[in-house]
């Protein structure tokens, strides 16, 4: 019997803002297992909860985090950045885990950093990593657990066999633990491919309660909602018909 996937909230669950401390409180409260959000860094290096590098400023101005300081950010900024060290400090009250989904290469470096001062590694992990960033993250912090973003591309261009066959041989060239897959990408096949290189299977993003049993039922290791009390709801139902 397949235990029950690990529940990852996607950032901005429940309706809430993206990258907000409402979603994260949010994700948190219901007991989720995983919370996911996107990191980039600023100008000086310092790693941020954003999904793009455009900012809104004061007065209406849009600006670049890459071009920005911590300093000017928070000083100009039209609503609150959360910064990653202080949302780590959260997570590790809670004995919760994260996933830090990055978002630009320069990031890897100032993460790596963060969370080996914080002694995190046990805490979180990396994904948003195709292979060329995923081998650059094992140089630059090889304690530093990985997921390899399948390249999407590879199983339009290829047979489906051909396309898992390269997903897992590129996560395990660049020492990552699993595969971070769409969902829609997700059949039985990869699945069996990937246990038998010893790799977990994190699905994203699921909305919809018939898919969230599918993927439950095949045994994927992981599944991202933005929904999570959906999926709660779902892995009740599921212990209530196994009670049965």
């Amino acid at each position: 019997m397949n235990r029950f996937p690990l529940i990852t909230a996607h950032t901005g669950c429940m309706g809430y803002l993206a990258h907000s401390l409402e979603s994260l409180c949010a994700a948190l409260k219901l007991g989720v297992d995983v919370y996911e959000d996107d990191i980039r860094v600023t100008v000086d290096g310092v790693p941020v909860l954003a999904h793009d590098d455009e900012v809104k400023l004061s007065r209406g101005r849009r600006g670049s985090l890459k071009e920005l300081t911590l300093e000017e950010l928070e000083a100009d900024s039209a609503a609150p950045i959360l910064l990653l060290a202080d949302v780590l400090s959260w997570i590790r009250t809670t004995g919760k885990r994260m996933n830090l989904d990055i978002k630009t290469a320069d990031a890897l470096e100032p993460v790596s950093v963060l969370v080996k001062q914080m002694k995190m590694d046990d805490r979180v992990f990396l994904s948003g990593c195709e292979y060329d960033w995923a081998v650059r993250a094992n140089r630059i912090g090889p304690y530093l657990r990985k997921l390899l973003n399948v390249n999407v591309d590879s199983f339009r261009s290829l047979s489906y066999e051909d396309a898992v066959s390269q997903a897992c041989e590129e996560a395990r060239t660049a020492g990552c633990f699993g595969l971070n897959v769409p969902y829609q990408a997700v059949r039985p096949q990869l699945l069996a491919a990937a246990r038998q290189q010893s790799l977990d299977v994190f699905a994203w993003t699921v909305a919809e309660a018939d898919d969230m049993r599918r993927l439950a039922q095949w045994g994927v290791h992981s599944i991202t909602t933005l929904d999570p009390a959906k999926l709660i709801a779902v892995r009740e139902g599921t212990a209530l018909a196994e009670a049965e």
